[in-house]
């Protein structure tokens, strides 16, 4: 059960003697418990939108995470960087070629094929304009990004984060990013 809904049972019911059964169906009592299963609603699906809107940039830092332990969690070169960035970005293209020739001549494209375009171009803009990705060259910061367990957001704010454009240029950025 839900929290509030939990909270406010418990608080009627010691009000009430435990017998929370009789309660009338327009009673404030009611009303109460009725505001609570709204609530708790509310925020499950307030914590579920945020937790798909997190899930590409947790996707994002599994990755150069995984990309760094290739390297035994040593610093890597800014070149190493650029070819695991173009990797990233790259991911979708063999699923977006197949979708691709496995289209009828003269039919539009699928919704899935739309999608993967346009994240193909989203990740490509991004590249050019700095691509958002810990920091990479840093020791300590990948000493931190091994504690990470994986999923947890709230841990990743103590990680550097840096934008690397595609002509090398590094700027110092913040987490969680603006825009993307």
């Amino acid at each position: 059960m839900a929290k509030t809904f939990e909270k406010e049972r418990k608080r009627i019911a010691k009000k009430k003697g435990g017998n929370i059964e009789a309660l009338h169906a327009n009673s404030r009592n009611a009303k109460r418990l009725h505001k609570a299963v709204i609530r708790d609603d509310r925020l499950k699906t307030l914590a579920a939108a945020r937790k798909k809107q997190d899930k590409p940039l947790i996707r994002r830092t599994r990755f150069f995470l995984e990309a760094a332990r290739e390297n035994e969690l040593k610093p890597l070169e800014q070149a190493a960087i650029q070819a695991k960035i173009q990797e990233f970005v790259q991911q979708h293209n063999e699923e977006y070629d197949e979708l691709k020739k496995t289209r009828r001549a003269g039919r539009p494209p699928s919704t899935r094929e739309d999608l993967l375009k346009m994240a193909i171009e989203a990740l490509e803009t991004e590249h050019k304009n700095g691509f958002y990705l810990p920091d990479l060259t840093s020791e300590k910061n990948l000493e931190l990004l091994e504690r990470w367990d994986g999923s947890n957001w709230a841990f990743l704010t103590n990680v550097t984060w840096v934008k690397l454009s595609a002509d090398g240029t590094i700027k110092p950025s913040s987490f969680p990013p603006q825009g993307l």
